[in-house]
């Protein structure tokens, strides 16, 4: 088996690296609509909200900046256009929306959907014993389940 320069496999490191750039694909546009719930958020809760999706989307920033060079660590060239994460996204696009549930509703499904694709990346990794990405993925997994549990908690909803 022919490993690369961090003694993995080659094959499997790019298998993990085009399921980083889904990954990557996937945050650009959770950051997009992150940004536009900040700008275009309505009504009574506007300060605090404003506050918190501001939060939300420089951590996705920093976030979007791992995967990255994740995927250049692992010999890979990440995705960079609209273009490309468009096609590679699967992750609801949020579109005007001004409503403080709809816009939490939004960040909830897109943690769900988004802790779906690192599990799939991190049981990869993990397998061809590959701890920087299952390290990294781990540490997202993690905060996102707590977002997910404040945001049900705003909502009153429950997990």
């Amino acid at each position: 088996m022919k490993t690369n320069i961090l003694g993995l496999p080659v094959e499997a490191s790019q298998s993990i690296v085009n399921e980083l750039n889904v990954l990557l694909s996937n945050y650009q546009v959770y950051y997009q609509n992150l940004r536009g719930i900040h700008w275009n958020i309505k009504g009574k809760r506007f300060f605090d909200l404003h506050l918190k999706f501001e939060e939300l989307y420089n951590d996705s920033q920093l976030k979007i900046d791992l995967i990255a060079e994740r995927v250049l660590t692992l010999g890979g060239v990440p995705l960079h256009t609209f273009e490309d994460y468009l096609e590679n996204s699967t992750i609801t696009i949020g579109k005007n929306i001004f409503k403080d549930e709809k816009a939490i509703h939004l960040i909830v499904n897109s943690l769900s959907h988004l802790l779906i694709i690192e599990r799939t990346v991190f049981n990869a990794a993990t397998a061809i014993n590959d701890e920087g990405t299952s390290s990294m993925l781990s540490d997202f997994i993690g905060e996102q389940e707590k977002t997910i549990w404040m945001m049900q908690s705003w909502l009153e909803e429950g997990i």
